[in-house]
């Protein structure tokens, strides 16, 4: 059944066909489950001759009421169809059930977020000056090219999808070739929202990049939201800067997880194991530097390296899987080759997993994590974004060293500090180079506060209130009136002002 899956792209309301169609393929096996229609120029220009008609013909723009309407019901139609988006990211993305759960869990309260934020925004207005009346509006920017990428394609396309709708854009989403039917199931929903105008919502895939050169060059996409590498946002971003197009990114990320002494290791290790191993540690905010306070160093190695040694690799259609295949057998190569610099540079191996060679796992993406020891923080390996389940470990004596080490780094996406002492952790948290610093914890992440990085790691942020403001323009009215003529006029007694009248009472 499954190799019958065939998805098309969703422009103007309507699927889509092109010529050159693609293998859809299980990362667990190797083996293929459908096809895809790889897009072209000619698919991305429609889409954006879409979204522009939506957004010029139609209310979308002015009518918050409908938007709001819209949002909920959107998040009431992926909230009825979580099963089914879970089991095709477990086919297509590789994510056990547990995780992928997670990601499409994530989903309705992030559209319903934004529908109340739709209902609840503001302009302002004030009187300048004596009769000069000042208006300023929030106003939807455009046609919004949205950029997203295949390690958790539902949550990180509405990531951006949802804040720009609020605003009251219309979008044109470009999504992975190498989740093509998770993007289907995506544009199923939205096919099902009633009251969504056509060419609101379009949605090309792509494996290349022809239809994401059209967004980004197009002068009638205003603005570009993308999630991605940082070395993809700087190429957009430049591109971008010939029609001073608005670009907003989350990027690359190398997260630090500082251990100090007085750590509770019965509730960290857990949670750093975890931060290692979700998505196969193809997460933006994985846990991929590991900093120890040298007096709990021993405890922490040995811990730490049974419980890696422990996880369970597998497909997900295995539920005892703790850890699911990497997106494909060429990422789990690349990956394996840094590792065996790392090592050939002086790196020590703590954990050695790499790619399962024998066995009935030996056809799909399978990487066990792999735990390295290193004592120059500078290495390639503890500096360029791995993703993949990789973790390499530093010992520090002092705060002052943990924190250089914790910001000797282009990234500043996230950190995580582990420390029971009670002022120890938010004096070291405010004192990190990162958008978001969890205390005791990791991957916490809430619809209403922002979520975004410093240095490479991104620029403007998504989530929160914060998000709507990538989409939309300022404008500002001024009018002014003759107050001078007003007191010309002879006022009746019938008009008199009621102050006026009122000192008159009083007198008498």
């Amino acid at each position: 059944m499954t190799s019958q899956l065939k998805a098309r792209h969703w422009i103007d309301g309507e699927w889509m066909d092109a010529k050159d169609r693609r293998e859809s393929v299980n990362p667990a096996t190797g083996e293929p489950i459908g096809s895809y229609t790889e897009a072209t120029q000619a698919e991305a220009t429609k889409a954006i001759e879409a979204a522009l008609r939506a957004f010029q013909e139609t209310e979308w723009s002015e009518n918050r009421r409908l938007r709001a309407k819209v949002l909920n019901d959107m998040a009431d139609r992926f909230e009825a169809r979580t099963q089914d988006l879970v089991e095709i990211l477990a086919l297509e993305n590789g994510k056990v059930k547990p995780e992928g759960q997670f990601e499409v869990s994530m989903v309705p309260s992030k559209l319903r977020f934004y529908a109340a934020l739709t209902l609840t925004d503001f302009g302002r207005a004030v009187e300048t000056a004596a009769g000069r009346y000042t208006t300023t509006l929030r106003e939807p920017a455009g046609v919004a090219g949205i950029i997203a990428p295949w390690n958790s394609p539902v949550v990180l396309f509405i990531r951006s999808l949802a804040p720009a709708l609020a605003a009251g854009c219309t979008t044109v989403g470009k999504l992975p070739g190498f989740t093509a039917q998770t993007n289907a199931r995506m544009c199923e929903v939205f096919s099902e929202v009633k009251d969504l105008p056509k060419g609101v919502v379009n949605v090309f895939t792509e494996s290349g990049s022809a239809g994401a050169r059209m967004l980004i060059d197009c002068p009638d996409v205003p603005v570009i939201s993308l999630t991605g590498s940082s070395k993809t946002g700087q190429a957009i971003m430049a591109a971008c800067a010939k029609n001073l197009k608005r670009f907003s990114g989350e990027l690359g990320g190398k997260t630090p997880i500082l251990l100090f002494d007085d750590t509770d290791l019965d509730k960290a290790l857990p949670i750093v194991e975890k931060a290692l191993t979700v998505f196969a540690g193809q997460f933006c905010m994985t846990g991929s530097r590991l900093l120890v306070h040298r007096p709990i160093l021993d405890a922490v190695r040995n811990r730490l390296a049974a419980r890696l040694e422990a996880v369970k690799v597998g497909p997900a259609a295995d539920l005892s899987s703790d850890m699911g295949p990497m997106i494909n057998v060429a990422n789990v190569k690349r990956v394996d080759a840094m590792v065996e610099a790392a090592i050939a540079g002086g790196a020590k191996v703590v954990v050695r997993g790499g790619p399962i060679q024998d066995g009935p796992l030996a056809k799909g993406a399978f990487y066990r994590p792999t735990l390295l020891e290193i004592d120059d923080h500078s290495m390639p390996i503890a500096q360029e974004e791995v993703f993949g389940p990789v973790l390499v470990m530093q010992a520090f004596d002092t705060e002052d060293e943990a924190v250089a080490l914790a910001n000797q780094s282009d990234y500043g996406l996230a950190a995580s500090v582990w420390s029971t002492n009670i002022d120890r952790p938010l004096r070291i948290a405010r004192r990190i180079d990162a958008g978001t610093v969890w205390i005791n914890n990791w991957a916490i992440v809430y619809d209403e506060t922002e979520e975004g990085g410093y240095k490479q790691s991104g620029l403007g942020r998504l989530n929160g209130m914060s998000a709507i403001d990538d989409f939309l323009e300022y404008r500002t009215i001024i009018q002014e009136i003759d107050l001078a003529a007003s007191r010309r006029q002879p006022a009746s007694a019938e008009h008199a002002p009621r102050r006026r009248l009122a000192g008159t009472v009083a007198a008498q």
